[in-house]
């Protein structure tokens, strides 16, 4: 599932309307560095267009691929060190970047957006754990069990507001793309 979309079913409208206006479109060439290994970034990415490979040493030499709706930057937000990938436009590509200190300004301002930010990358960072876990084997050996959640199924909480986060991404989309 696409990261944006955890994003958006938690925030609100006028959230997403902050982010919009607090944001600017970049447009990335083929091959076009957008996060450098062990670089420090200024900025939240969020994949409007194009497809954007991520590659680390400790990813081995096939890179992911991540497509639009995709949010790259957060853990450094999170964290305020370098991130531990570089990324790289794999195609011509069109990103929306939020810079982090708006975005830490408006989290230190407003409590109410500083909890659906930071609830919505908490249940996206659980799935993410929760699908690296299976892909390194950890529960296999145990039986199919209908209470256990498996990759790619989402919670019951995050099914009843992911059409909501949808609408609003392709509201988005029509908006910062002129679509």
């Amino acid at each position: 599932m696409r990261k944006v979309l955890f994003l958006l079913s938690q925030l609100s409208d006028i959230d997403l309307q902050w982010m919009i206006a607090s944001g600017n479109k970049q447009s990335l060439r083929s091959g076009t560095v957008l996060i450098e290994e062990g670089r420090p970034i200024d900025n939240l990415y969020i994949l409007l267009d194009g497809i954007l490979e991520i590659s680390a040493s400790q990813l081995g030499e096939r890179p992911f691929r991540l497509g639009c709706g995709e949010v790259v930057g957060e853990v450094s937000l999170l964290d305020s060190r370098p991130p531990t990938a570089t990324v790289t436009a794999a195609v011509d590509s069109i990103v929306w970047a939020i810079p982090h200190d708006e975005l830490q300004q408006r989290l230190d301002e407003d409590a109410g957006f500083a909890a659906r930010f930071y609830h919505s990358l908490a249940v996206f960072l659980a799935h993410r754990l929760r699908n690296t876990y299976q892909r390194l084997g950890y529960g296999k050996d145990q039986p199919m069990d209908e209470d256990r959640e498996y990759e790619d199924e989402l919670s019951p909480e995050l099914l009843d507001t992911v059409h909501l986060a949808g609408s609003r991404f392709d509201r988005a989309l029509r908006q910062l793309l002129g679509r």
